[in-house]
């Protein structure tokens, strides 16, 4: 398997023909925890400020894709940790605004971040050992199209990891900084790898073996063996989902939803739950103009 082409940016993609627009995982929950969230992420596309657990997260992932690159035999925790600071640095060069998250007087809380973000990385190694692991992606975009919706639906994503046995059976695996959610909530969190089991299974035909989340706040782990029939209830429920975008699109309605989330949503100030006015609604040129980010989706590993 193969990473396939990102896209072009919305610029470059606005001088060739528009395509299909995609939705990944965290978008996908985004409309069905608050639809207004999700047209303020992807159609008005305001800013958000930089938090330190979703930087955290971005950080533990980046060491825990970096540390395969190493030989097997120094895959270890002391690996990981020097390499914290490292990568540390080289997200201040491609993102400076993170540097808001510590002031220059504030180093005490730069190393407790850091210090956290370590403790992450052993509660990794405490449930695998990554010299016996040779993943046969990392950071794997996949894509797929389905026939639907006025002009298809695209699915899209970032999958942390792929595994592929001797025998071909292949397992997802997907990192999580936050703790393993109740019982309640498990499928909403298995949502997420089931979307990327159905992407792959359109792609190259062969259902995923394993789903498995690794929660490095409390070292759990959820594991779940998909099957054809669960492949295609998901794949129903994007076509569910994807019909009732299209619909608030075209009335350009996209209700707020209050709950639980809205304590770490960066956008109460303009919101009608918390006595708030959204901006005016855009009036897109074109498909491509209005076309979501696609993101990594541990950025939300935090909610």
């Amino acid at each position: 398997m193969s990473a396939l082409p990102i896209d072009a940016s919305p610029e470059e993609a606005s001088e060739s023909s528009p395509r299909p627009w995609a939705l990944s995982p965290s978008r996908a929950a985004d409309f069905m925890s608050c639809p207004l969230l999700y047209r303020f992420r992807v159609i008005d596309r305001l800013p958000e400020p930089p938090s330190s657990v979703a930087t955290r997260g971005t950080l533990v992932h980046a060491v825990l894709e970096r540390l395969f690159d190493v030989p097997a035999a120094d895959r270890t925790i002391e690996r990981a940790a020097e390499s914290l600071e490292p990568q540390w640095q080289q997200l201040l060069a491609e993102r400076p605004e993170l540097a808001e998250l510590f002031g220059s007087d504030d180093e005490g809380s730069l190393a407790q971040w850091l210090a956290s973000a370590r403790r992450l990385l052993e509660t990794y190694f405490s449930l695998e050992d990554p010299r016996r692991i040779e993943p046969a992606q990392r950071e794997l975009l996949v894509e797929a199209e389905l026939a639907g919706g006025t002009a298809g639906i695209r699915l899209r994503g970032f999958v942390d990891r792929v595994d592929v046995a001797p025998d071909g059976r292949v397992r997802i695996v997907d990192y999580k900084t936050g703790n393993a959610p109740s019982e309640l909530f498990e499928d909403k969190a298995l949502f997420q790898l089931k979307f990327y089991g159905l992407v792959l299974w359109r792609v190259t035909g062969t259902i995923p073996s394993l789903l498995q989340l690794i929660y490095l706040g409390d070292g759990q782990l959820l594991r779940y063996q998909p099957d054809e029939a669960d492949l295609l209830a998901t794949e129903r429920k994007v076509r569910a989902l994807w019909d009732a975008i299209e619909r608030a699109l075209a009335n350009q309605h996209f209700p707020a939803r209050r709950s639980r989330l809205c304590d770490w949503c960066a956008h109460q100030a303009i919101c009608p739950e918390f006595g708030g006015t959204p901006p005016s609604y855009p009036q897109p040129v074109g498909e491509a103009s209005i076309a979501p980010v696609d993101e990594p989706d541990w950025l939300d590993d935090a909610l």
